[in-house]
């Protein structure tokens, strides 16, 4: 659980992907998570 946290806490820092890349980041999460 932990690990998985920090992975979202580095993603969240990094800023690499584009705009367009995180919105579709962003809808991919919510749809695995429905």
């Amino acid at each position: 659980m932990a690990k998985s946290q920090d992975a979202k806490k580095t993603v969240k820092k990094e800023p690499l992907l584009t705009p367009k890349e995180k919105k579709a980041a962003k809808l991919a999460k919510k749809a695995k998570r429905d």
